[in-house]
């Protein structure tokens, strides 16, 4: 008689998400080895690096992510590199790309150091302390449709559609008239939109400029439910869409096309295809581009299937013409 077989575990995957402003002019001295060293580690992801710093979300094997981190913080510019780690049964990401670009997160002003120019952090247990100072303006630094799931209590929404308009609207906020000083406190899902605004802040000079160390990440981590200032969810860059307090998977849905949180009552609309087009961005392809979607979207479908029946972890992000982006926000 044959003896018990014994079945190989699936495979579980790493997820760390970094970033670091630090001054990096020669940033492109970096590309060739990080991705050599990922796809002999069997990593995958997204690495940007750009003459202010680095900025990334990358998975795979625990062993292989640990070895691009360790190799990292043997350089010098990365030796001080913090990371978020989460775990996953699927695989999020399909390949591995190592990207040069002018900045690790794009605003639009030149001459920005975040490095040496951002504002004061604030620790998760003393922000409930900050933003309850009447005189203090608290901003959300988010895209519109991420603040559409929750905010902080008294928070300033701008109404943005991408990071590049907020200095725009910090302007006709009379934000940065110097001779208008303010206390100014910002926050953002994990800390890099908010550190590059308070540096555009205090690079006009203003002093009081404080943001969320960690981002909002931290802080549900962080903070008790019950002591909590913060309300409803928040939007995530990954396959949970959204996490609640604890960190704890949310309840949304993502539009494969646009990549945002289904709006309410989407699956309902006649403006609704899975992979195709939601509400949000019905009327911003045309269908042309359309026919595309549906069909990457059947040859998704077929993918996935035929991993079930193999019994494989599939893919975890359908394919809607993009890889994911780094998940800091």
């Amino acid at each position: 008689m044959a003896g018990p077989t014994t079945a190989t575990p699936p495979m579980r995957y790493l997820t760390a998400a970094f970033y670091l402003f630090v001054d990096l002019p020669d940033c492109a001295q970096f590309k060739a080895p990080l991705q050599v060293l990922c796809e002999a580690e069997q990593v995958k992801g997204l690495i940007l690096l750009a003459p202010e710093g680095i900025n990334s979300t990358i998975s795979g094997p625990a062993q292989g992510v640990n070895a691009v981190l360790t190799w990292l913080r043997s350089q010098t510019p990365f030796a001080r590199l913090q990371h978020k780690e989460s775990w996953s049964d699927k695989a999020p990401f399909r390949r591995m790309r190592v990207r040069i670009k002018k900045e690790i997160v794009t605003m639009g002003v030149p001459g920005l150091r975040p490095a040496s120019q951002a504002g004061r952090y604030v620790s998760a247990q003393d922000w409930n302390a900050l933003i309850a100072d009447p005189d203090v303006l608290l901003v959300d630094t988010r895209n519109d449709y991420e603040v559409e799931l929750g905010s902080f209590t008294g928070a300033v929404n701008p109404g943005i559609q991408s990071f590049a308009q907020l200095p725009a609207w910090l302007a006709a906020q009379g934000l940065l008239d110097p001779a208008k000083p303010r206390k100014v406190a910002m926050f953002c899902t994990g800390g890099i939109r908010c550190e590059k605004s308070t540096a555009l802040l205090r690079a006009q000079g203003l002093q009081e400029v404080y943001h969320l160390e960690g981002g909002i990440l931290k802080y549900l981590e962080t903070v008790a439910p019950e002591a909590s200032r913060w309300q409803g969810e928040c939007f995530v860059f990954d396959e949970r869409v959204s996490v609640a307090h604890g960190v704890q998977t949310g309840n949304q849905q993502l539009c494969r096309c646009c990549r945002q949180p289904l709006p309410p009552g989407a699956l309902e609309s006649s403006h609704y295809e899975p992979g195709v087009s939601c509400p949000r961005c019905f009327s911003l392809t045309s269908e042309t581009q359309k026919k595309g979607a549906r069909e990457r979207q059947r040859q998704w479908e077929r993918a996935k299937a035929k991993a079930a029946l193999r019994g494989s972890d599939g893919v975890a992000f359908a394919p809607a013409g993009q890889d994911a982006i780094t998940g800091h926000g």
